[in-house]
This record gives structure tokens, sequence and C-alpha cells, in this order.
């Protein structure tokens, strides 16, 4: 313990607050919350048995500081934010690359459509979910459509202006709203009841999938009797996930966590509407000293991501201080969720099996844990060897070009941190000055347009790299040196890697470093190398098409700026509009069969 680090514990208050650790190069590698501040932070430097990760992290602290609050509840709100911002090298940093689908519903429409999606909003709109272990949402939804009649289409519906009725109302899978064939009420009641059945009663869907499949088998309609059949059979799957000691309407997560002192994990378990969905198990590297502590962390980062959250959470451990997770909640979320360890019963049973995933995977995972920390910050611990680097490179950023022969062209930025992609960070850039096919003027107005963005508002978003790679050989490291040279607060290194070669190039040599195939370092510059190139691609196929689009709409008769979108937003592609008959384009906003009919003759003729 240095005699900075001494005096400052010496000065400590006894408020809430959160406490930040910083290295010898003032980098954030620890966030934490206290009830007390003076007894938090003593803890770290004078308490003798602590965990191995906790060692590992205090060994690396040169400095801290603090923030007041004035509450436990803000201190921990305060906590979730700075981690999310610096994204501490110690702290729990949920990384679930898998999204599940979930089935919403918004009821503030009069005639609401169930949709899948794998994004939950604060919108008013509910959510049910997510689907996952043999459960399909896109089936689940086909249930719904099915039983229930409820329409699957995104039409505007206009009581005024009725439109035709469309093939679902004549096979009898929507009861056509559209076309004004029922009333908000009746078709109202069609949605609760689906909402029934997503909420856990499944003998209605049941008895009415039965009804409906007997009865076309009767007509003779076979095709459609083995519809409904193939729709019982999904059913049947959902009904087997029933966890029969739990009420049919119980949504509940179930979190459990472990660790071996210097690895940890997590395994959360889903149920919805007394069914066991399935569940997900996470590596947690951090350096919390409790379960309890771990167990907050986990809650609190998990749930701000965009999840749904649960009338009930079952833990595998008591917590320090539950009324802060009620508190986290009510503030968040404006919801009453019951946090507990059961002792007994079903529920203790479902949180031992959520601790033998947890237990089970931190087995299994840890040498692919280990692997990934030789892939991630080892190979940046070398790479800052290798190159001689004056920083340890925890912000990595790479740049690349996208164009055809000189046409739309765009730029790309993709942002790794401790050698992991930091996907929020990606940024793009549609180039603005340069003509024709010029790679190395691209790549000066990209890096200048993003270092403009140090020393102003936006630098929050730009913070200050410790590494910039473009890739290039020593021809575009030289062109892009010229460009940031002129930015005298830029510290960050500067290194291109050629593609055919592998080879990498720095500003102190003109002979490149050329690494073995096989090396964590070189592995780790290509992942980075090629994702930005991905990014490039991606963003310039769409700005590509948009411009084909915007070009080829100027040759048809009354589609304009504004009809243009909505037939992009509508079909997505260019294919798609040429694929689509002329009714399926009449239906968008603003088109209607007159203008239907030129796009479609337009395309029968099209030869692009």
């Amino acid at each position: 313990m240095n005699e900075k680090i001494e005096a400052k514990l010496k000065l400590l208050p006894e408020s809430p607050g959160v406490y930040v650790m910083l290295n010898k190069e003032q980098t954030v590698i620890y966030v934490g919350k206290a009830k007390v501040l003076k007894n938090r932070v003593r803890q770290y430097f004078h308490s003798n048995k602590k965990p191995e990760k906790v060692e590992a992290m205090v060994a690396n602290i040169d400095d801290f500081y603090y923030i007041i609050t004035t509450s436990e509840i803000d201190a921990l709100s305060l906590e979730n934010n700075l981690i999310k911002k610096y994204k501490p090298r110690y702290n729990i940093l949920l990384k679930d690359d898998k999204t599940y689908p979930y089935i919403k519903v918004n009821l503030k429409e009069p005639f609401p459509t169930f949709s899948v999606t794998r994004k939950i909003k604060r919108d008013g709109a509910r959510y049910f979910g997510p689907f996952m272990g043999g459960v399909s949402a896109s089936e689940t939804l086909q249930i719904i459509n099915t039983a229930f009649m409820t329409r699957s289409c995104a039409i505007k519906i206009e009581p005024e202006k009725p439109k035709k009725e469309c093939l679902n109302y004549h096979i009898k899978k929507c009861l056509s709203p559209c076309s004004g064939r029922c009333s908000v009420q009746e078709y109202r009641e069609r949605v609760e009841g689906a909402i029934d059945f997503l909420a856990g009663n499944d003998d209605v869907v049941e008895s009415i999938l039965k009804e409906k499949m007997l009865k076309f088998s009767e007509l003779e309609e076979f095709e459609i009797a083995l519809t409904y059949r193939d729709r019982l059979k999904m059913l049947e799957k959902i009904k087997l996930k029933r966890i029969t000691a739990l009420n049919k309407f119980v949504d509940m997560d179930v979190l459990a966590v472990t660790t071996n002192g210097v690895y940890s994990s997590a395994s959360l378990l889903f149920i919805r509407g007394g069914r066991m969905q399935g569940g997900k198990n996470f590596a947690l590297d951090d350096a919390s000293e409790t379960d309890s502590e771990r167990l907050i962390g986990f809650i609190s980062q998990y749930y701000t991501q965009n999840t749904e959250v649960p009338n009930e959470i079952l833990i595998s451990n008591d917590l320090d201080d539950n009324r802060l997770i009620d508190e986290f909640f009510k503030v968040n979320f404006d919801k009453t969720v019951t946090v507990a360890h059961p002792e007994r019963g079903v529920k203790r049973q479902l949180v031992d099996m959520a601790r033998k995933n947890a237990e089970d995977y931190l087995e299994k995972e840890i040498d692919k844990i280990r692997h990934k920390d030789d892939m991630t910050r080892a190979a940046c611990e070398k790479l800052r060897r290798v190159l001689n680097l004056k920083r340890y490179p925890r912000r990595m950023e790479c740049f690349d070009i996208s164009h055809i022969s000189g046409v739309d062209k765009v730029g790309s930025m993709v942002v790794f941190i401790d050698g992991e992609p930091d996907k929020t960070s990606y940024r793009r850039f549609k180039i603005k000055t340069v003509e024709g096919n010029n790679d190395f003027a691209c790549l000066k107005e990209v890096l200048k347009r993003r270092l403009d963005k140090l020393g102003t508002d936006e630098e929050e978003n730009f913070p200050m790299p410790d590494l910039i790679i473009i890739d290039g050989g020593k021809g575009q490291l030289s062109s892009v040196k010229e460009v940031v040279d002129t930015y005298k607060s830029v510290k960050a290194d500067l290194i291109s890697l050629a593609e055919r070669e592998e080879e990498i190039f720095t500003v102190f040599s003109n002979e490149p470093v050329v690494l073995p195939r096989r090396d964590y370092v070189l592995k780790m510059l290509q992942r980075i190398r090629d994702e930005a190139h991905r990014f490039a691609i991606t963003y310039h196929k769409s700005t590509h098409q948009k411009t084909n689009l915007t070009s080829i709409f100027k040759e048809i008769e009354g589609i304009g700026e504004k009809k243009r979108k909505a037939l992009l937003n509508a079909f997505g592609s260019i294919e798609n509009i040429k694929r689509a008959s002329q009714e399926e384009l009449a239906k968008v906003e603003g088109i209607g069969m007159v203008r239907a009919k030129k796009i479609k003759e337009f395309f029968d003729g099209y030869e692009g």
C-alpha cells in the first residue's frame, strides 16, 4: 500500500457512496458501492483473508477516489452507470451474445398484433418469454393466430377505409378487423384469450385446436387439419415443461452463483406461466468477496439490460440487505419483485437445480475461460511487450474503408476492450470529402472526424484510444500518422496490419513485425481487423442498396422519397419489392392500386 492510498484511507467518510479503484496508468479497474465508505474501502487494504481474485485486484491498485451519495440505492445506481461507462476489469461484466425471442403485444392498440421480438423496450407493451429449450416463439405465435384468429399483419387499420379481406380470413385464420368484419370488443376477447394462454392456461387452446382439427378432417380439408395437428404437437411440448407443484400462472427467475476463488459463474433458470422455459449460464470474472455481493451485482446489471422482470426471483444465498434489491426494482421498474432464498419445498429444489448448473458450468468451462483470458487480456499484455507500446492497449480502435470503384464510400470503426469486442462503441462513417477511389484520403477523413470528438461534449462516447489499428500496410499507416500527429493530446500508439502476409507495421520502424500464425496476439489483431472489415462491408451494402433504390425509383412516375421509404420499410429490399404482387404493393401506405401497377410494370421490364 503506497503513501497516497494510506493518507486517503484516513479521510474516508462514514457515508454511503461509490469507490473507484485505479491502476498505475489511472485506468479504472474496479467500481464498488458501500453503505459506509470508510468501512468498505479499508477492508481491501487491512483485511488479511481475501479471495485470490480480490488479492490480484488489490495488488494492482495505485489510487482510488470516491463519490458520496444520499443513499445506498443511489450508490447502486451510480455503480451500475460507472461499470457501463468504464467496463472495469474486475467487475461483473455480463456479455450474453445469444438473445432469446419474446412474444410482444401492445394492448394500447385497438386491434393489437402478437409479434416475435428479441428486444424488450419500456414502451407499455406486454412481453412473454424468453422462448428456449425446444419451444419456438414463432410456432407459439402460430398457435395463437390459429386458435384465436388474431391478425398476423401490421397493416394500418382505418375503420373509415375498410380493406378487402385477405386469404387468412377465408381460411379462418383471422377475424379480418381491417375489413370491418369484427368489432373492437370481439377482437379484444380473442386477445385476452391469447394472453391467458401465454400466461399458462393451455386447456382452452387445446380444446379449440382439437375441435378445429376434427371439423376440417370431417370436411375432408386434410391439409388444414394437419396444420392443427402440428399445432397440437407443439402445444404438447409446451405442456411437458409444466412444473406440476407450481401454480400455472407463476412467473419467476431462479438464480444461483458459485466460485472457486478465481473464477465464478451464475446460472439463471426461467419459469413462465408455471413452465420451465430453460436457462442461461454466465462466466463471471469478478472480484466480489461474497456470494451476496455477486448476486446483487448480477441482479442490478442483468435486469437493466432490456430484460423482462418477473414477479419473483429465487436466489441461492441470503443477501446482506434484501431492502436494497427491493428498492432497486421499485425505483427502476416501479414494480414490487419478491426476492427470496427458499429453505424447502419445490422452490428450494429449483434453486438447487440452478446451483448444480452453475457448478457444472464452472467445472466444465474453466479451461475455456482460461483460454479466453489467453486470447484477450493476456494477448493485450503480450502485444504491449512485443511492439513496445507506450501503454497497455485496453481500448483498441480499428478502422477500415469499403466501396465499389470509389462509389458509396464508407468507413468503419470497431472497438475492442481488453481484447473483446465492445459493439456498443462501434461507429460508421459516410465519406463526405473524398472524390473517386482513394483509400488513403478516406482513412484520413475518418480518423480526423473521429479524433475531432476528443475534448468535446462527445468525448464520453469517443474516449481516448490506447491503440489505433489500420487495415493496410506501411503506406496506409504513414498516411494516417500525418493526421494523428496534428493532435498533440493524442497519446495512442498507431499500427497497421497488412492482410496478405499478416505483417504488423509500426511508426518506429520500416521493418514489419512478423508473428507466428498461431500466436494469440496475431489472432487477436486478426479478429479486430476482420471485424472492422465486416462492419464496413455491411454498412457499404446497406448504403449502396439505398442509393440504388433511390435512383431506380426516380424512373417511376409518382414515387418520391416518402413513398420510396414506405416501400423499403415494408419489404426490406429491392428484391422483395420486385417479387411482391400488385395487391401486396398496393397495401403499402400511400401506394394504392394505380401506383402499384406502375411499380409492377416497371420491374417486370427492369434489367438491373
